[in-house]
């Protein structure tokens, strides 16, 4: 089969940092390549080059700008070429452009969440224009998919889904090092729907009963206030908090193996959550929110811990003291998770059950 994938005009194919969808891309296709040709065509950055070529996998980038500008400069480059499936990640506002360009080609529109198909990116009568041009949807999650069904009943039998995947041998246990320490870990953006103030709280009260609790976070913002704000937070707390900022993939695993468990207190609905599998394939036991299709890879008091009242610190700070006074605890969970990650939510697995998709609607 013959693929073009068209990312979002936001970062590149490989992302150096961040970029959840954009490396979802890149290791789908890193896994497909050897039975299937792929390009991708992605955002032009400094220092990288404009044709990357990897095996069966062709990388072409080009200059970004706005949406329709970026569309405009994507639709130049793959103008006149052929392919048996086109699949646009994450826009469907592309869809029917693409569409005029390629009238017979099927087209999927892989969904990593509801942000572009709501307000303020765009309203449901409009996606729903936007998305009859495309011949498949598919979602991160089982949660995700009953959720655009529920939103787009006119579309509900195009629509599917497929878990994301993990890099096995990227992401592992390693010794841990606690130096009289528990570490909890955060990873993701500073942005008030991922819940850091509530953690940041749950962290606070933690302490008077485990006072070796101490909070890393990982991850940037584009609003410079509002990671003031949680800065100032944790002043007036007086947590022993550390903020890293963004961290390179390259350095997430070892991130990973730094803690002791990795809490993930999404506000809002969590599509799939891949930074809980990443942990996960790291020996970490994740508490997390009940929401979304966290719970499709958070097994409660299997692999690690689900919090049904997550707008709560107090039921934050429970589980967090139980795994601090509980080692045991934490390594049995640690152990399934990661015994549970392998089985589940590999990248071959991912690849595999998306290209049965596409291998159908062909």
């Amino acid at each position: 089969m013959k693929l073009l994938i068209i990312a979002p005009e936001q970062n590149p194919v490989p992302p150096p940092v961040g970029g959840s969808v954009e490396n979802c891309i890149f290791q789908i296709s890193k896994q497909i390549s050897n039975r299937h040709q792929v390009t991708i065509v992605s955002l032009q950055r400094k220092g990288l080059p404009k044709k990357t070529k990897m095996g069966h996998v062709t990388i072409l980038r080009v200059r970004g700008g706005s949406k329709k500008t970026y569309l405009s400069h994507v639709m130049k480059k793959v103008k006149g070429g052929h392919f048996d499936l086109i699949q646009i990640d994450n826009r469907p506002s592309f869809v029917r452009v693409v569409r005029r360009a390629f009238p017979t080609t099927p087209i999927s529109v892989f969904l990593h969440s509801v942000t572009f198909v709501t307000s303020p990116m765009t309203t449901r009568r409009q996606a729903a224009i936007d998305l009859r041009e495309a011949d498949l949807i598919i979602g991160n999650s089982g949660s995700l998919k009953r959720t655009l069904q529920h939103m787009f009943p006119q579309h509900k039998k195009k629509i599917k889904y497929v878990h994301l995947g993990v890099d096995l041998t990227q992401f592992h246990p390693g010794k841990q090092i606690s130096q009289g320490r528990f570490r909890v870990l955060f990873a993701g953006r500073l942005i008030p729907r991922k819940g850091i103030p509530v953690l940041m709280k749950a962290i606070h009260i933690a302490r008077k009963t485990a006072p070796a609790v101490h909070l890393t976070v990982a991850g940037g913002t584009h609003h410079a206030a509002y990671k003031k704000h949680l800065k100032k937070l944790a002043s007036s707390l007086r947590l022993p908090v550390t903020f890293i900022g963004n961290v390179s993939r390259s350095r997430m695993p070892a991130f990973y193996r730094s803690g002791n468990c990795f809490v993930c207190p999404s506000q809002k609905l969590e599509a799939f959550g891949l930074v809980n599998v990443e942990a996960m394939a790291s020996g970490l036991p994740v508490i997390a929110s009940h929401n979304g299709g966290i719970p499709e890879i958070v097994k409660h008091e299997s692999n690690g811990l689900l919090v049904k009242s997550y707008r709560h610190p107090e039921a934050f700070a429970k589980h967090i003291v139980y795994l601090a006074k509980h080692p045991e605890v934490v390594r049995r969970l640690g152990k399934q998770a990661r015994k549970d990650v392998e089985t589940h939510f590999s990248w071959k697995k991912t690849a595999k059950n998306l290209m049965q998709i596409y291998q159908s609607a062909i």
